[in-house]
């Protein structure tokens, strides 16, 4: 396959300011030499290594995230302090966004650290607190994010599941005050869906 052929079918397959790594690439047909050739020409940016994305423009979390999730098709979902800051209650937990946390049953990509970007990745085990994961990971919220202008939105925790994935963090992580201020401010939490959740959850 031609070069411009198989650069039109990346322009296709990975959305602009998204990220896919090696492996992805390699994967779709993409060999090492190929994405060199990709980067010199500047048809692609490599903001860590064996890392990709079709834009130079600065990076966000939220497009990396996006990427976990939709082009790589991982099994994480935003949860804990995050998943609560972008719902609305970061004035009740006031170290301000420094962490993203991640919640999947595997391990997130080492490369996360290597991004240029001014949060940390944190990865929590799922299955230490859900071993079952009976509570599946929520539908998207368009309304939340939209990744590069793109209708891709993130995919977080419910408000109570991220409650006690917060819960969790106590009290090496997070301080009894701020979970407490953030506790009642929660007046909104799903009785039904909370007592679920308590009984599949194993700490």
């Amino acid at each position: 396959m031609r070069y411009d052929n198989k650069l039109n079918r990346l322009q296709q397959a990975l959305p602009e300011g998204l990220l896919a790594d090696a492996g992805w690439l390699e994967a779709n047909g993409y060999s090492s030499a190929l994405r060199s050739h990709y980067v010199s020409a500047g048809w692609l940016d490599s903001p860590a290594r064996r890392v990709y994305r079709r834009s130079r423009s600065p990076l966000t979390w939220q497009q990396v995230v996006t990427s976990l999730q939709t082009v790589l098709d991982l099994p994480l979902t935003v949860g804990g302090r995050t998943a609560l800051e972008q719902q609305g209650y970061a004035h009740y937990l006031l170290a301000g966004m420094q962490e993203v946390h991640l919640y999947g049953p595997k391990r997130a990509p080492t490369w996360l650290g290597d991004l240029p970007l001014d949060v940390k990745f944190q990865w929590h085990n799922s299955l230490r607190l859900f071993p079952d994961d009976a509570d599946a990971p929520p539908e998207p919220n368009p309304a939340m994010h939209s990744a590069a202008g793109m209708h891709l939105p993130i995919r977080y925790s419910s408000k109570e599941r991220a409650v006690l994935e917060l819960l969790d963090e106590l009290p090496e992580r997070e301080s009894f005050h701020q979970v407490d201020a953030l506790m009642e401010g929660l007046s909104d939490l799903s009785p039904r869906r909370l007592q679920t959740l308590l009984e599949a959850c194993a700490t």
